[in-house]
């Protein structure tokens, strides 16, 4: 059993954020705000699949998983909260979430499939956050400039998705889930996920005015997809997903905890499993 801490985030969210909150970049800040938009409804769909799961597991396994899966939903509860103050300032801006209502009905759209679906897709999707989180303490760069209220905001939502990165897994091997399906639901929510992503930055980029600035798909060149960038230095962990021996504690996850360790100035414990 992993050992998750429900932390309580000591950071000034009532102050409005400027439209180009991440250093001034027009492309990082709508980049990161379009993640930030995903995450209430996707957060609330991951606790609601995992307390789902859990409560279809065998008592020994349940056991086993139960408090873990608590202060997991404590961690994404505290998640969910933060970034819907934020995304209230990027409302406040005049950006629109269309992601949310996009993710919203196709979550309503699949609700009848097996719980094991929605674990396997819960377990998809916190690999893919779990590797950009790793990334992100190993690349300063992409919050350079962001005030340090926000920095803190990112990396403490960064470290604790590389702190939780398997419950979901455990919980859907413990269900019995495939390594075929575990694999389909990957591919699925990989393409998914960045499909509504891009279409998000696009509709922040244009709100913004900066969607047909060479400098702009200059910065998300160089984010995304120089050799070390975001998607295309994560590709190896990726594929590692796939592999049948796989499970999430074979990434590192050293930084997140050194992060943690360095700034508990910055949060109080409100929770552990025990």
């Amino acid at each position: 059993m992993t050992q998750l801490v429900v932390r309580k985030l000591l950071v000034d969210l009532a102050t409005p954020i400027p439209a180009r909150w991440n250093g001034g970049d027009a492309f990082r800040s709508a980049f990161f705000s379009a993640l930030s938009m995903s995450f209430p409804v996707g957060e609330q769909y991951f606790m609601d699949s995992v307390r789902a799961g859990l409560k279809a597991l065998p008592e020994p396994a349940r056991q086993r998983l139960e408090l873990e899966v608590k202060a997991f939903v404590g961690q994404e509860a505290t998640h969910r909260r933060i970034h819907a103050l934020f995304n209230g300032h990027l409302q406040a801006l005049g950006f629109d979430n269309t992601l949310e209502i996009r993710a919203a009905k196709r979550i309503q759209a699949n609700a009848h499939r097996d719980v094991r679906m929605h674990v396997a897709a819960t377990a998809a999707t916190e690999h893919i956050t779990a590797m950009f989180a790793d990334w992100m303490f190993k690349h300063p760069e992409a919050l350079a400039g962001c005030e340090p209220r926000l920095q803190t905001l990112w990396l403490w939502h960064a470290a604790e998705e590389s702190e939780h990165c398997s419950t979901a897994f455990d919980v859907y091997t413990a269900l019995g889930g495939s390594l075929e399906w575990r694999i389909r639901l990957l591919r699925y929510i990989t393409t998914v996920f960045a499909l509504d992503i891009a279409r998000q930055t696009v509709r922040n980029l244009w709100h913004d005015g900066s969607l047909f600035h060479w400098s702009t798909w200059r910065s998300a060149a160089q984010l995304l997809f120089a050799k070390d960038g975001m998607v295309r230095g994560n590709t190896a962990q990726w594929r590692a997903y796939m592999a049948p021996d796989f499970h999430p504690r074979q990434q590192d996850t050293t930084p997140s905890q050194r992060w943690l360790q360095d700034h508990g100035d910055r949060y109080t414990v409100v929770g552990q499993a025990a």
